[in-house]
């Protein structure tokens, strides 16, 4: 009898060890990338041409919802418990219709639907957003490039790529994060500057032979 209640209480114990240890394992954390919102935009009574963004594409790591960090050129690694709320081509996506719509540059900027009613579109690629922790320190690095075509012609009539990396403080997920946000912001400014807006707007001709 003795015997039998000493493992009752051992196997209750472990239980709640494990319990425990399982509460404490599975516990994520979530972030998203915060960006200043940009101005209102000026009135634009000139703007006669609409654009349309292609959600952006990314390689395949960037997309598991993982926070990733680079211990190497070479290496990938994945935080197990700090995740992305918001996927990241999402963002960026949004943040660059949000950014040209505040240009005054074009009449209407919106998603692309895959229907031909917008005078160009624009694609891009968010090539990097990753920890980097080789070659002295902590950073952050943020790749982005983008391109625009005239979507009755399929013509690329603007291309362009940018780069920047982020020093990192302290060596914390969410200040790594924070300092995602702000390198990811000066990247979109400068993908963006200047506006690729000194464009021709559609003809009327051409725009009646989309529909």
């Amino acid at each position: 009898m003795k015997q039998r209640l000493a493992m009752t209480v051992v196997a209750v114990s472990a239980i709640v060890i494990l319990a425990g240890c399982a509460g404490k394992v599975g516990r994520a954390n979530y972030y998203t990338l915060n960006l200043p919102a940009p101005p209102d935009p000026p009135v634009a009574e000139n703007a006669h041409i609409t654009v349309a963004i292609r959600e952006f594409r990314a390689p395949a790591y960037l997309r598991q919802g993982a926070i990733v960090y680079k211990p190497s050129p070479e290496q990938i690694g994945f935080y197990a418990y700090h995740r992305w709320a918001v996927d990241p081509c999402d963002f960026v996506t949004d943040s660059i219709i949000d950014r040209l719509g505040a240009t005054g540059t074009f009449s209407h900027v919106k998603h692309y639907d895959g229907r031909p009613d917008a005078d160009y579109v624009v694609s891009g690629r968010l090539e990097k957003l990753e920890e980097i922790d080789y070659e002295g320190g902590v950073k952050v690095e943020v790749a982005v490039s983008a391109q625009m075509t005239r979507l009755d012609t399929g013509t690329i009539i603007w291309s362009k790529a940018v780069s920047e990396v982020g020093e990192v403080n302290q060596h914390d997920v969410a200040t790594v994060v924070s300092e995602m946000s702000h390198t990811m912001d000066r990247a979109i400014e400068k993908l963006l500057t200047p506006v690729p807006g000194t464009l021709p707007a559609v003809s009327t001709a051409a725009a009646a032979n989309r529909n």
